[in-house]
Parts: C-alpha cells; sequence; structure tokens
C-alpha cells in the first residue's frame, strides 16, 4: 500500500469515529471513555489541534473543539452530558493523570 491510500484509510476511520462519537454514541459520555479506553472525544480535538500546529496552522483547544464536536462546548455539555458521580470523577483523576498528564492545560 502506498503512503497516500494509508494516509486516506486513516483519515477515513478517523472519521468514521468521530461520526461513531458524535452522533451513534452521544450516550457514552466523556468521563466514562476517559476511564476505560484512556481518551475520549476531548482527547481526539486535542490530537487534531496538535496536528494542525505541527502543519502550521494555529488553533486554540476551543477552534479544534468546535471542529471535532460540530458545536461549542457548552452546547455538547447542554444537549449530551449528564452529572457523574463521585466514584467516576476519582477514576477520571487517575485516568487523567495516567494518560494525558497533571497539566491543568489539558482539560
Amino acid at each position: 500500500m502506498d503512503d497516500r491510500t494509508q494516509i486516506e484509510l486513516e483519515a477515513a476511520a478517523f472519521r468514521t469515529l468521530r461520526k461513531h462519537l458524535m452522533e451513534k454514541r452521544t450516550d457514552v459520555q466523556n468521563i466514562d471513555l476517559m476511564n476505560i479506553a484512556g481518551f475520549c472525544r476531548n482527547c481526539l480535538s486535542r490530537w487534531y489541534q496538535e496536528a494542525a500546529i505541527e502543519k502550521g496552522i494555529e488553533m486554540t483547544k476551543d477552534e479544534a473543539r468546535k471542529l471535532f464536536y460540530g458545536m461549542t462546548m457548552d452546547e455538547w455539555k447542554t444537549n449530551h452530558q449528564s452529572e457523574a458521580n463521585e466514584a467516576k470523577k476519582t477514576d477520571f483523576k487517575k485516568s487523567f493523570e495516567e494518560n494525558v498528564g497533571s497539566n491543568e492545560n489539558n482539560k
């Protein structure tokens, strides 16, 4: 397989993952994704931002999230996010530190 085809297939897989998380499984909470898989929608949007920056494209965290979510974070939270219980919040703190780090700017 040539490099261009591989990139196109990877991009298609990413678009399918995004669509799955954003349209088919809005019931799955970010906190649950982070606690189980070590990443969430916010991580995906951050990786998108990091890739843009590597290519010389300036992009803020909020801009990346809006591109990934198709709406602002406030809109997503209002439409899809539920309150997490204390056990999930505790697990999240551990998972976030293990997978993202303790830097407050990553939240």
